[in-house]
């Protein structure tokens, strides 16, 4: 089993050094455009170009590491053997440690600079998902070891440790992916209602309108539940069921149109919804 784990992970070595090569010269041609339009960003990059390279170097230094960690085919594991195959794994272990820091460090780095960079991202979750190999390698070395019946403490501790850390990556992420999900709705998400001038009165929609005031729309203490909520991605038709239709709400002209059926009914067509919603996300339509 470990000689299928060394296995993959050679040739893992060998893909991802490929795969680093592509990013940095991505991140090299960025960092370039960057120092001719924004000192700061620049700035910002070659600090984070750092810290990936200490990371690059410590993960070099792991995979030199693994290489004294092979099992004997006979499963004759001696007690300086055993001893040789601790301290390379506490000397990964220290490094990942490490290694898990530089990462987080690199994450609150990107997150508060006004770097936008897909290769950087791309390089920062591929050094996360490299972390989580290890540990995985290191909980396969400890059965390969359990099945030979040979069991090294310190081994119990560190899988425990690794295993803990990849739990919490994958919660972060999930919380990440959760929140980005709720982000994105909230970003296109809008409302809209149509009544009669009596029905938006009702619900205090409309308000004034009388012989000395000027009507006024969505004035505080409105009622918000009379509204449908809509992704603005996915509706561009609203019908109306009325032949008379005004817009009390603003958006702006030559963004939708009324169209009318067979019936003379009118339906509102939103013609450019990224326009059409730019000065409010409440839609109100009078109708009679």
């Amino acid at each position: 089993m470990k000689r299928g784990v060394v296995l993959c992970l050679g040739i893992l070595v060998f893909v991802t050094s490929c795969v680093q090569k592509s990013e940095y010269q991505k991140l090299q041609s960025e960092n370039d455009s960057l120092k001719v339009e924004n000192t700061k960003n620049a700035e910002d990059l070659n600090e984070m170009l750092s810290i990936l390279n200490d990371v690059e170097a410590d993960f070099k230094a792991i995979r030199d590491a693994e290489n004294y960690l092979t099992i004997p085919a006979n499963g004759d594991i001696s007690q300086s053997k055993q001893e040789v195959i601790k301290q390379n794994m506490q000397i990964i272990t220290d490094i990942l440690k490490k290694n898990k820091e530089q990462i987080a460090e690199l994450e609150a780095k990107l997150k508060n600079s006004n770097v936008q960079s897909s290769a950087l991202r791309k390089t920062i979750d591929r050094l996360s998902s490299e972390l989580d190999q290890k540990a995985i390698m290191i909980a396969a070395l400890q059965e390969d070891l359990a099945q030979k019946n040979v069991r090294i403490q310190e081994l119990d501790e560190i899988v425990s440790v690794l295993t803990e850390d990849v739990e919490t990556l994958a919660t972060t992420a999930s919380i990440q992916s959760q929140k980005l999900g709720e982000q994105d709705k909230a970003l296109h998400t809008a409302y809209y209602c149509f009544g009669t001038s009596k029905e938006l009165k009702d619900q205090k929609i409309l308000t004034g309108g009388g012989l000395f005031s000027k009507q006024k729309v969505l004035q505080d203490g409105f009622n918000k539940d009379y509204f449908i909520s809509v992704d603005i991605r996915e509706v561009k038709d609203i019908p109306l069921f009325a032949q008379k239709a005004k817009l009390k709400s603003n958006h702006p002209a030559g963004s939708f149109e009324f169209t009318e059926d067979e019936n003379g009914n009118l339906s509102l067509r939103i013609l450019d919804e990224r326009s059409f919603w730019t000065l409010g996300k409440y839609l109100v339509i009078e109708v009679g």
